[in-house]
């Protein structure tokens, strides 16, 4: 039996000839997505690295402080973050409809 070899020109024809283009619902989802991951890495190291040993914590603080690392966790995801919505974007557009 012949050996079965991929040539390059197959490889190659498996690929789409129009890059994928994420649908905006896609891409909002994976910002969104990332926006979630970049605040949950955020909030962790401020909780760990904003307590200074003998201070009183102020009423109200923690729903600040959330509402700051919300805010900026969607600001880096909305400017590229890094890059987890544009691989998941990418991925979404090539395999969207197969299921």
């Amino acid at each position: 039996m012949p050996a079965i070899s991929l040539s390059a020109a197959t490889i190659l024809s498996s690929q789409p000839a129009v890059p994928a283009v994420p649908s905006r619902r896609a891409a909002h989802a994976a910002r969104e997505f990332e926006a979630h991951l970049i605040g949950s890495l955020v909030e962790s190291l401020e909780k760990t690295f904003a307590a200074v040993p003998g201070d009183n914590p102020v009423p109200g603080a923690d729903d600040y402080n959330y509402l700051g690392t919300q805010a900026l966790a969607q600001a880096v995801a909305a400017r590229g973050g890094f890059g987890i919505a544009a691989m998941i974007s990418h991925y979404l557009a090539l395999h969207e409809g197969k299921g």
